[in-house]
């Protein structure tokens, strides 16, 4: 079976394992990243608000590029790199603060460099796993990382919120720095370096991300995922900004019951992970993406229909199933379908579309709590994932069989760009 070939493949498990330790490091800070502003430096909500906005800068400001960037060097390299880099920047706030010499303006730098960090890595690592394993495998690869985050989403928090009650945030964010280096160490154990492949002919950064623009929205498999997981990230964006506000003011529960909300929620994501194998062999890949869109979509409409944690979450629990089986399944069929010298520019530009969308669907969400109410707010939440669907539908996608559609292959060039090679591949934090 693929899943065990997969364990049996020492290249995968060493990125596997980086993946992991790095994505439960990710979320320890999630939460103590946030608390050392309140609770040490005494920062505004406003201004905690803004330090999480910052982390999405780089994607807008660099995330077409970081894509032709990364198709110009060897993957490994990179990954370890970037994990160094953010190990080295996260560092710097225990140590400022056990000098006594933290300030605000730091942890915005600091916030600024990891989300770069993020950037490239996350960009290179979704173009280095096709070169490290069969085709075949693919899709669980791809199971197993999302699962990873899923479990890392789930379990991240709580640990950090442990840390932070034993010891201290400073600390949280130390352990954080040393999930980085275990990553960066696991990674020099990957012996397939993963280089690019040589470009036919040299062409400037702007033709090069033209070409990835180009490719991305001239597919007809990837236009339509592309074009889905945007609307989808929009609208996730507004839940995932305002489900705390929600859960304490609407539904009047208490911290902790919010919190054993949010859990249950990401549990989804796990059963997602598991799934997605058996759905994508029962139903087709096609229409396995039609139920994730589906299922996320039921998930989002329970959410303002709740009337207690119970209900909401319920809704959470089903938003990620579909989102991780969605996310999965259309990371393999882009994956698959892109050219390997066009992967990072692929990989990046879908990126520049999700990450791009979650500042201005957290923003118009915050913008409509006014005049809608949270649980108006949902509802439209809940409108646009519906409607996310309808990029799918008007494709060739619900008809596709398996994850290797095996477009015919067309010359790939600087100034034209068609379907792709041969060759198949997606993501909450939305849907992306």
């Amino acid at each position: 079976m693929a899943g065990k070939r997969l364990w049996r493949h020492g290249d995968f498990r060493s990125l596997w394992a980086a993946m992991s330790v790095s994505l439960l490091g990710t979320q320890v800070s999630v939460l103590a990243f946030p608390l050392i502003a309140l609770l040490t430096l005494h920062a505004t909500p406003e201004a905690v608000s803004l330090l999480s906005a910052v982390e999405f800068l780089p994607s807008l400001l660099l995330g077409l590029p970081a894509g032709a960037w990364v198709d110009r060097l060897p993957r490994r390299p990179v990954l370890i790199a970037c994990d160094v880099l953010r190990a080295l920047a996260m560092l710097s706030v225990p140590l400022a603060h056990a000098f006594g010499a933290l300030r605000l303006p730091q942890l915005f730098a600091v916030a600024f460099v990891i989300g770069l960090g993020t950037l490239f890595f996350d960009v290179a690592q979704m173009s280095y796993l096709p070169a490290l394993i069969e085709e075949e495998d693919l899709a669980d690869g791809n199971a197993k990382i999302e699962g990873s985050r899923a479990f890392a989403q789930f379990a991240g928090p709580g640990l950090g919120g442990l840390l932070v009650q034993a010891f201290s945030a400073a600390v949280a964010i130390a352990v954080n720095v040393a999930t980085y280096v275990v990553s960066a160490l696991f990674l020099t154990t990957i012996r397939g370096h993963g280089a690019p492949a040589e470009h036919i002919e040299k062409v400037s950064l702007h033709g090069e991300i033209a070409e990835g623009l180009r490719f991305v929205f001239g597919h007809p498999l990837v236009r339509p995922l592309a074009l889905c997981a945007g609307a989808a990230d929009l609208a996730f964006a507004a839940v995932l900004a305002l489900q705390v506000p929600f859960g304490v003011d609407t539904l009047h529960l208490r911290s902790a019951a919010v919190g054993l909300v949010l859990a249950v929620g990401s549990v989804g994501g796990l059963l997602g992970a598991v799934i997605t194998a058996r759905a994508a062999q029962l139903l087709g890949t096609g229409r396995a993406l039609l139920a994730g869109v589906a299922l996320f979509t039921l998930g989002a409409v329970l959410i303002p229909v709740s009337g207690n944690g119970i209900v909401f979450g319920a809704g959470l629990f089903v938003v990620y199933v579909g989102v991780v089986l969605f996310n999965v399944l259309q990371t393999t069929v882009c994956q698959t379908v892109t050219p390997p010298r066009l992967l990072g520019r692929m990989n990046a530009t879908l990126r520049f579309i999700s990450w791009g969308a979650v500042p201005v669907g957290a923003s118009v969400g915050g913008v409509l709590v006014a005049p809608l109410g949270l649980r108006g707010v949902m509802w439209v939440a809940a409108g646009v994932c519906a409607l996310s669907i309808l990029p799918l539908l008007f494709s060739e996608l619900p008809s596709l069989k398996d994850q290797d559609p095996s477009p015919e292959p067309e010359p790939v060039g600087p100034a034209s760009v068609g379907p792709a090679s041969v060759g198949t591949a997606a993501r909450p934090e939305g849907a992306a």
